[in-house]
């Protein structure tokens, strides 16, 4: 029995003679087509898969089987494309997602945060209530010194002392936390609040 006959009634040995003598080709002409080699290798597969599902149409009579291969190898390919060019349409249509951003410097500037803010808190306690309270009403209320007088009861002159001392004593008290490298970070960008305003 010829080798056409027997790949037509499924033999399984007749199938890996012409895997043997043509796959070789089969490649070289799929890499011409694509001009990849691993798509090549792929559509390698495809033709042998496709050619034992069609194995029944092959005509019993003939030359050479590597133009039926080819034929099928060619078909592969030109599917194989049609399917990438739709897989990459698709992929196309999908949304973008924003790319996820790294927030390792956030997280560690929250922290750098965390640390100022509690030296500033430890600083402020120190403080007496009434330098406090004149701190509360010119830098973080905004107001000014005449209207602080006002709030508190105070002359203006006893606001601006107030605050003077209330300011040199929060440089004085947020210094060695600087320099010890607890709180890293200029002093005055801790205290650079308490510098805007009524001064």
């Amino acid at each position: 029995m010829n080798l056409r006959r027997r790949i037509r009634v499924g033999d399984h040995g007749a199938f890996g003679e012409l895997f043997d003598a043509y796959a070789r080709s089969v490649y070289n002409h799929a890499y011409r087509l694509t001009g990849e080699w691993t798509v090549a290798e792929d559509i390698v597969s495809l033709t042998f898969l496709d050619a034992w599902r069609l194995r029944e149409r092959l005509d019993e009579d003939g030359g050479s089987l590597r133009p039926w291969l080819l034929g099928i190898a060619t078909n592969v390919t030109r599917n194989t494309r049609r399917a990438a060019r739709r897989h990459a349409a698709a992929v196309a249509r999908i949304p973008v997602e924003e790319a996820v951003r790294d927030f390792s410097d956030e997280v560690a500037g929250r922290v750098d945060d965390a640390a100022q803010l509690a030296a500033v808190r430890t600083a402020l306690a120190r403080l007496r209530r009434t330098e406090r309270e004149v701190l509360a009403l010119c830098v973080w209320s905004g107001l000014d010194y005449r209207a602080a007088a006002e709030a508190l009861g105070v002359p203006v002159g006893t606001v601006r002392s107030r605050l003077s001392r209330a300011r040199t004593k929060l440089a004085k008290y947020l210094e060695p936390a600087h320099t010890s490298g607890q709180v890293r970070g200029d002093r005055g960008t801790a205290v650079g609040a308490l510098r805007e305003g009524n001064s």
